[in-house]
């Protein structure tokens, strides 16, 4: 049987849009979509991982990160 661990808090990131991807180039538009952007200033929550740190590398210009514990 599998043994009952406790629940670990994951730690989450909260990601905000600060500006336009308009005149980026079509990859980092890409990685907008990809973090679950639509809009401009919108807020979304994502699993602090290496794959999402690695995408917020490729736009730092664009988002804003504020550490969030879930």
């Amino acid at each position: 049987m599998a043994s009952k661990k406790g629940k670990a808090k994951t730690l989450m990131l909260r990601i905000k849009q600060v500006r336009s991807g308009i005149g980026c180039s079509p990859k980092q538009r890409l990685v907008l979509k990809g973090l679950g952007f639509r809009k401009l200033n919108q807020i979304v929550l994502r699993p602090d991982t290496p794959e999402i740190r690695g995408m917020i590398a490729k736009i730092p210009h664009l988002v804003k990160v504020i550490e969030a514990e879930k």
